[in-house]
């Protein structure tokens, strides 16, 4: 069965980019190095130092593996192809029932982060603006009932 594609923005691509090098470069490191002092200190046995290094060791290869395979099954979103119309990867400002006005990026799950300004496709609200313009008002069911947006620009 092949991987689930991850959508990504350029800079979210970038941003994974550097956690990756950071996690190789720094903190495989720094981790091999407290594994080796605390072998150095009391072998492994009953050691609990040790046994610290070696779950923080575990905890950094899995996010480095999780990285690699999202940056390997990236799939970018390119430019608006369509202006006005509401895509991937588009900065949308919409309004809500209450009159709020509200800014947010449309993105992927994996870069998704709602306290970022940063909505996922695959949310219910993202899911409702795709392929929406300026203007369009939107009805979107929710947890908490029906809500209503007005998309007043798309960029």
């Amino acid at each position: 069965m092949g991987q689930k594609k991850m959508l990504l923005t350029p800079n979210g691509l970038a941003k994974i980019e550097r956690e990756l090098e950071q996690l190789r470069t720094v903190r495989r490191p720094e981790v091999a190095d407290k594994i080796k002092r605390a072998r150095e200190m009391g072998g492994t046995e009953n050691n609990a130092e040790y046994e610290d290094a070696k779950n923080e060791q575990s905890f950094i290869e899995g996010k480095i593996l999780a990285f690699e395979n999202t940056i390997k099954n990236a799939t970018i979103i390119e430019a608006a192809i369509s202006p006005g119309i509401v895509e991937l990867g588009d900065t949308i400002l919409i309004e809500n029932q209450d009159g709020k006005i509200e800014q947010f990026v449309l993105v992927g799950s994996t870069e998704s982060n709602p306290t970022e300004g940063k909505i996922s496709n695959e949310s219910p609200v993202g899911k409702a603006l795709l392929g929406k313009k300026t203007g369009d008002i939107v009805k979107v069911k929710i947890p908490a009932g029906l809500l209503e947006l007005r998309i007043i620009q798309v960029s």
